[in-house]
């Protein structure tokens, strides 16, 4: 599975085409966002990349859950939002 990684800096917009591209491509797609302001610009990527494929036909669907990764030898939890379609 394809992992996008987005950060508090990630513009939401351009993180929703590049999970529309993935999902159309792939069928599915991991996306880690480690801190607060990560995971708030993830969570409004996955909300725009519905809009760019409901047109589609495609729903999607969102699991959230823990990964642990590693940054500059540094040990940090991520929040990992895989989304599917429905």
């Amino acid at each position: 599975m394809e992992v996008l990684k987005v950060s508090a800096k990630s513009v939401p917009n351009a993180v929703a085409g590049a999970i529309a591209g993935v999902i159309r491509e792939h069928g599915e797609v991991e996306v880690q966002a480690v801190g607060a302001g990560a995971a708030n610009q993830a969570i409004k990527a996955v909300a725009i990349a519905r809009g760019y494929l409901a047109p589609a036909g495609v729903d999607l669907v969102c699991i959230p859950a823990f990964a642990n990764i590693t940054i500059d030898e540094e040990d940090r939890t991520a929040i990992k939002l895989i989304v599917q379609p429905r």
